[in-house]
């Protein structure tokens, strides 16, 4: 029984419509990050938190691997990579844009 589940979970996260959902939240981040990094520092303290910017990079990542169709073989790959990581990540990205331009 546990098997099948395993396997429908696959299944379920290598259909194409999560893939590209996960090329869309990843491509706008990192074109931010990339052209222009000036947005996410925040106008109060004038400086941005490295920690969670890196998670937000992570996910980032995920979400590209995701996307262009790679599945990781490793356990440890598998696992930092997964989709639903990568997407909980990149929505604190797109949280911490949204603090940072609205105040």
């Amino acid at each position: 029984m546990r098997v099948r589940r395993v396997a429908s979970e696959k299944s379920f996260l290598q259909r194409w419509p999560l893939r590209i959902l996960s090329l869309l939240l990843a491509s706008p981040l990192a074109l931010i990050l990339l052209i222009h990094p000036s947005m996410i520092v925040d106008p109060v303290t004038g400086g941005y938190d490295h920690r969670l910017w890196m998670l937000v990079m992570l996910g980032i990542s995920s979400g590209f691997i995701h996307g262009v169709g790679f599945d990781p073989r490793g356990l440890v790959w598998r696992i930092l990579f997964h989709p639903v990581l990568g997407w909980v990540l990149m929505g604190l990205g797109y949280a911490i844009l949204y603090k940072v331009q609205m105040g």
